[in-house]
């Protein structure tokens, strides 16, 4: 493959890549700083070992890469030292270290159209089922894609998958009809 191919191939899923980026994030800026880290890893590794589709093709690839970076990114972050002043900030509109991340902030996917219902159960989500739920609903992603994407085994995925929907399903229960409205499809998940 040349390389305008590969360029050609790899910018077809940019758009993927950022709302993946923004999914892991939450943040516009590091998510476009991710991408570019992204297509940067991705377009040196091509130069030096060629790309091979494997599996799920560039766009698992590209997401795998970007998978790894944020986690990478976040381990050598929590590893540094941190200034003592930076404890004793007077940016009370922040949040504390110990507080979760906030839910989406409706940037990463394009969620004009989902009720705020759906916002709030997601919300509710730990990072791992979120993940996978987004990966697999929006991102359409097959089970053996999220694993490669993720490294985990593809049994971890399904039992994600079936969690994460389940939490979900159970968040929007007490609402009659939500589930169908917002066309949540709770049926068993076939194996792709």
């Amino acid at each position: 493959m040349t390389r305008e191919q590969f360029e050609a191939q790899a910018l077809e899923h940019l758009d993927a890549v950022f709302r993946m980026s923004m999914h892991l994030t939450r943040d516009r800026e590091r998510a476009e700083d991710l991408v570019q880290d992204v297509y940067l890893r991705a377009l040196k590794s091509a130069a030096r070992n060629g790309f091979e589709a494997r599996g799920g093709g560039m766009r698992a690839w590209l997401f795998t890469i970007a998978h790894n970076t944020f986690y990478t990114t976040i381990k050598r972050q929590n590893r540094a030292p941190v200034a003592v002043g930076e404890f004793h900030s007077d940016a009370a509109d922040g949040p504390m270290p110990d507080e979760p991340p906030p839910a989406w902030d409706g940037a990463s996917f394009d969620w004009e159209h989902v009720d705020d219902r759906l916002h709030k159960a997601l919300g509710t989500l730990k990072e791992e089922y979120r993940q996978v739920l987004i990966m697999w609903g929006v991102g359409g992603f097959k089970y053996r894609e999220i694993a490669e994407v993720m490294d985990v085994p593809i049994g971890t995925v399904m039992s994600r998958l079936h969690r994460a929907r389940k939490m979900v399903a159970d968040a929007l229960a007490d609402q009659p009809g939500a589930l169908e409205e917002l066309g949540i499809r709770l049926g068993k998940e076939t194996p792709e």
